[in-house]
Formats: structure tokens, sequence, C-alpha cells
């Protein structure tokens, strides 16, 4: 038996004994990306594990997750929108946008809905909206890692390609990266894509191709996501700067990790996202239905860097779902 189905089963036995009751159970939704993104399939493996928690106290989860990114903050907003509809006691929400996103989540607020922020928004956003805490990584110390990772290994010039622009997490990531460059004494380029970009390989593996062609003092490259990295690897490839232009990823999928595994990219950027959304979860869970709080504000998961290093323990978590 797992842990956490032996955990669920606990739970269970406990609240028969305690005579809690399914009115008193939270009912939660979770709010995700496209089920065409792999790293939202890492949280839906976190998700997954946090409702064998909840619903072994009698509550439910209810993962809603956008078609597509093509339209982009009103579809995160109706999403918001549709959770309050439910009438749910709590909601874990990324706060991609929050020009789109904050009055929808005021007013879930204001229904009396208990909200947590998760894998994007950061501490000062939960504490201005009325969250009750963030679970992620800080993005923009995500990209200082990034940009400082770069720099050590001898890069001077590195591109961030940003296929969600517009998007505070990600503008954040990039402008970490180039800051820290900056701090070095090297440089970083933003390369901004149409959101419909993202997730058409062919597409962003152009744009990347064509840039590095036209400027030959890119040697870095780092892409907002694991998908986007398999196609920068073409993009170099093609570009025919293998030699030269080293590639680091925020997020990872097999195909980054084998590369780091074989040396042809340098380094991934893991924000560990089976950890947000179970930490997420069962967090929220655990404060509607006992009273429960953590003195620890936010609760960061990341930035880790996963190089050639520490590749083969990381290569277990990917055999068992959750990396």
């Amino acid at each position: 038996m797992s842990f956490m189905k032996t955990i669920a089963k606990v739970l269970a036995t406990t609240a028969l004994v305690t005579g809690a009751s399914a009115a008193m159970a939270a009912e939660i939704a979770v709010i995700g990306g496209s089920n065409d993104d792999a790293f939202w399939n890492k949280i839906k493996k976190g998700v997954d594990d946090a409702r064998l928690v909840v619903e072994a106290n009698g509550g439910s989860v209810n993962y809603l997750r956008l078609v597509n990114y093509d339209n982009f903050a009103p579809d995160v907003v109706q999403l918001i929108r549709t959770a309050i509809s439910q009438d749910v006691d709590g909601i874990v929400i990324p706060n991609w946008v929050p020009e789109a996103e904050d009055p929808a989540i005021k007013d879930a607020i204001a229904a009396g809905i208990t909200v947590i922020l998760m894998n994007a928004g950061g501490a000062d956003k939960a504490v201005e909206l009325g969250a009750i805490n963030y679970v992620g990584s800080d993005e923009y110390v995500a990209g200082q890692a990034g940009g400082e990772y770069f720099a050590k290994a001898g890069m001077k010039n590195v591109m961030c390609v940003n296929t969600l622009p517009g998007t505070a997490n990600i503008e954040a990531r990039c402008k970490g990266v180039a800051d820290a460059m900056t701090a070095a004494g090297g440089a970083s380029v933003a390369l901004p894509l149409p959101s419909t970009s993202f997730g058409d390989a062919t597409a962003v593996a152009e744009a990347i191709k064509a840039e590095l062609l036209k400027d030959a003092t890119i040697d870095g490259v780092i892409t907002i996501s694991a998908g986007d990295a398999d196609s920068a690897a073409i993009g170099i490839s093609q570009a025919g700067v293998g030699d030269k232009v080293k590639l680091g990823s925020f997020d990872m999928n097999e195909a980054v990790l084998g590369r780091i595994k074989d040396g042809s990219q340098l380094f991934a950027i893991d924000q560990q996202p089976y950890l947000q959304s179970l930490l997420a979860v069962t967090l929220l869970a655990s404060a509607i239905d006992f009273g429960t709080d953590l003195p620890t504000f936010p609760v960061l998961t990341g930035p880790g860097i996963v190089d050639a290093t520490n590749i083969e323990a990381t290569l277990i978590g990917v055999e068992k779902g959750a990396r």
C-alpha cells in the first residue's frame, strides 16, 4: 500500500470514529493548465494523491483545466467563475494574469471561499488578495538561479524564450535570468513569441533557429517550459550551433532529462509541481476541515537545479510519475 493510501485509510477510520460528517468536509476546486501541457500532468498526480486524503474525510476535489492557451486570461477567469458557481469551500488557483484574475479571486473570497495560490502569484499577491498561503516557486529567484548557472558555466549572452508573454510568473522568470546575467557581467535577451506558439514545436524551433542565425553572440538558450526545450534543442541543432550554444529550461520532462544525462542540455530548473498541488490541496482541505495553519509562508517548492550531478536520483522520481 502506498504512503498516500495509508494516510487516507487512517483518516477514513478516524472520521468514522469521531463521527465526522460529509456536510463538514471540504469541497475543493483546483484550476490548472492544459491537458497537452506535460508540466500540469505532474500537477495532476499531486491532485490525485491529495484527493485520497480529502475524500477520506468526506470531501471532494474537482480539477478544472484549460483546454488550451489560445484565449488564456479570459479562459482562466471563466474557470474561477465556474468554481465559484459550484459553491465550493476552497479553490487552489495559479495567479498567472493578475490584472484579469484578481477581481474574480476577490469575488471568490468575498463569497466565503478559502483560497490558496499555487504555482504563480507569490506571497505578496497572496497577502494582497487575502489567500491563506502561496505554494510554489519564487519565479524571479528561479530565473536568477538559471542566470547564475549559465554565468558560472561561462555563457555571456543568454536568450530567454517566452511563449506565454504577459504572464506574470513567466515574465519574472526571464527577468531573473536577465538580472543575474547582468550582475555577472553578461547579458540576456528575450524572445517573446505569441501564446499560440506554446506547444507548437515547429513554430518555436523555427523562431529559435532564426534568432541564433541572426545573432552569433547568443551562447545560451533557456525556455520557459520543458516542451519548449524540446523545440529549442531542434532549433539549436538546425542552426548548426550545438557546439557553442548551451541549453537550459524551466521545468523538465523525460526528453529534457535524457538530454541532461547525455550532455546535450546543461540543466533544468525544477519547481517540483507534484509537491505544489499535493501540498496546496491538502493544506487547503485541512484548513477548511480542521482550522489548521502553517507558520511557513510562503511554502516554496523550488527552485532546484537538475544537472549531471543529480540526474540519476531525479530519474527515479520520473519512473514513479512524480517528476
